[in-house]
């Protein structure tokens, strides 16, 4: 039987963090398993075409959710990536850490070594940043960090539209002060290129001859013996095999990593003998705690030319193409985002607590050419993040047939807190653009429409068009209590030595923010327990100063 030190399940943000981070030590042998294959296809590597690569079942898992009750029976799709770098191969690329309260709440609930000041050195470690190496960043990580290019005349106005509504420009979200108006940073190479877990870890670290990497294999369970991980049963090349590890470490994101460990008798324990499988572990929270971002989107048409419909003209793209070709740089090097906020839409709230995103373009826009196809008009989208939502949902399996796919249900607006939160958030949205500012670039509000107020007309709307920021968290959560989590504060399953989880499922309530930085930094604080390093030296107060200590 092949045998490997450490055996790391799931190539994704935390994945590949973990398995780079190992093999730094020539004496630790470490197998990376992932389910996919290679990132270098085009429409993984262009910035631009995001949008189209999470859609492409070639790169995903195809997971939906169950129909939401809710939201009218509907099922959603939850692009996970299904390829080395995982979901950071195929999202939206930006880099946000979310609220130091976040952290500092985890670490409050008992998990001693996660506050903000003690993972900061670990988000620093894993970033080369445009800014530099300073006190909330660092300049020589594995992980490209770049500002991203905007429209100044349209940002100004977004801007100013902020401070109207009392809000200042913010140059760095993921500094001392989170709340306001700016744009946001985002992983891509200086190429102009998408970087991912897997471009910026493995890309130095698959040479070593102590990595090993193993694409198109599917883990079916995790083996133990007297309550302990001994291995991981695997597909490959159409043959299940068994390979040995003194350790395995789960990072298959908040779908597979949950339902791995009830293949693997972890679990509720009625649940599992439900599906025949034996229980080694009774955690009744196992798959439990699911959530994610509520979204709302919004449209408005533009009074005028923007630029970026103009952009998309058939000669144009292909002149952007040519020059991305070259060299990078250009349309195709660049997100569509006019300015990003962190707000407050509830007067009750004492940090941010939605993240609006305002986008020029909108689902509908293609190239076009004078003579063939109309460009369509200009349009400023805007979506809108609950950072801290109130339900929550759960992952079950449907069978014991490890390669059925989970049943996800993410209870989106059950909570009426919820559901108020979202009528707040249109409430924001529409105040921001009556602002002066903002006012004069909107011909109308497109969806839902200026005449939809009363709640139940906003219910409505919501039911047909609800979404998630495609951040799931929560069903692998830390805690000391083995009935209310699933591993301790150092990542260990309760009850099982030698099986640890690490990616964005051990998060006990979601960061406020995208989750990709944050799972990058879960993997780089995890390689160190597994080392046995001394934990990253904490900022200290000198160094760091945060919104809500003295802000």
């Amino acid at each position: 039987m092949t045998r490997f030190d450490v055996i790391v399940v799931g190539a994704g943000s935390a994945g590949c963090a973990i398995a780079a981070r190992l093999s730094e030590d020539p004496a630790v042998r470490v197998l990376l398993l992932e389910a996919g294959g290679s990132p270098r296809a085009l429409p993984i590597r262009v910035p631009a075409a995001w949008p189209f690569a999470s859609a492409m079942p070639r790169f995903g898992w195809g997971f939906q959710t169950e129909p939401e009750v809710a939201t009218g029976g509907r099922r959603l799709d939850m692009p996970r990536g299904r390829l080395l770098g995982g979901t950071s191969s195929i999202n939206g690329m930006m880099y946000t850490r979310g609220h130091a309260a976040d952290y500092d709440g985890w670490a409050v609930d008992g998990l001693e070594g996660w506050s903000y000041r003690e993972v900061l050195p670990y988000f620093r470690r894993s970033e080369s940043n445009w800014r530099g190496e300073g006190a909330f960043h660092g300049g020589s990580g594995p992980v490209h960090v770049v500002r991203n290019a905007v429209s100044q005349p349209l940002y100004a106005r977004m801007i100013a539209g902020g401070n109207a509504l009392g809000y200042g420009e913010t140059d760095d979200f993921n500094g001392a002060v989170q709340e306001g108006f700016g744009t946001p940073d985002f992983t891509i190479t200086s190429r102009g290129e998408r970087e991912s877990g897997a471009t910026g870890y493995l890309g130095t670290a698959k040479g070593r001859s102590n990595l090993t990497i193993w694409t198109q294999t599917r883990a079916l369970r995790v083996l133990h013996a007297e309550g302990r991980a001994q291995g991981v049963e695997v597909l490959r090349d159409g043959t299940r095999t068994i390979v040995g590890a003194g350790e395995v470490v789960l990072s298959g994101g908040a779908f597979n990593s949950p339902q791995l460990l009830m293949l693997s008798g972890i679990g509720p324990a009625e649940a599992l003998r439900n599906h025949g499988i034996e229980v080694a572990a009774d955690l009744p929270a196992v798959g439990r705690n699911l959530h994610d971002h509520p979204m709302v989107v919004m449209g408005f048409a533009a009074a005028r030319p923007l630029g970026f419909e103009s952009r998309l003209r058939f000669d144009r793209l292909a002149g952007a193409a040519l020059r991305w070709m070259a060299g990078g740089g250009g349309l195709l090097s660049e997100a569509p985002l006019a300015a990003q906020g962190f707000v407050r839409v509830q007067d009750e709230s004492t940090r941010p607590d939605t993240q609006l995103q305002l986008t020029t373009g909108s689902p509908n826009s293609r190239p076009w050419f004078p003579g063939v196809r109309k460009p369509n008009p200009d349009t400023f989208l805007v979506t809108a993040l609950q950072l801290q939502p109130y339900g929550r949902g759960e992952v079950s399996l449907r069978s014991a047939d490890p390669l059925a796919g989970p049943a996800i249900r993410l209870g989106l607006l059950e909570d009426a807190r919820d559901r108020r939160f979202a009528h707040d958030m249109i409430a924001f949205v529409r105040r921001f653009f009556a602002t002066d500012p903002v006012r004069e670039l909107v011909a109308e509000e497109l969806f839902p429409g200026a005449a939809v107020t009363a709640p139940e007309a906003l219910d409505g709307f919501l039911a047909q068009t609800f979404l998630t920021g495609q951040h799931p968290v929560g069903s692998c959560a830390m805690g000391a209590d083995p009935a209310s989590s699933v591993v301790d504060a150092a990542l260990l399953v309760h009850g099982i030595d030698g099986l640890r989880v690490a990616d964005a499922s051990v998060m006990p309530r979601i960061v406020s923010g995208n989750t990709s930085a944050p799972a990058m930094m879960i993997g780089e604080k995890c390689a160190d327990m597994i080392l046995g390093r001394e934990s990253a030296r904490p900022e200290p107060t000198s160094a760091a100063t945060f919104e809500g200590e003295n802000a």
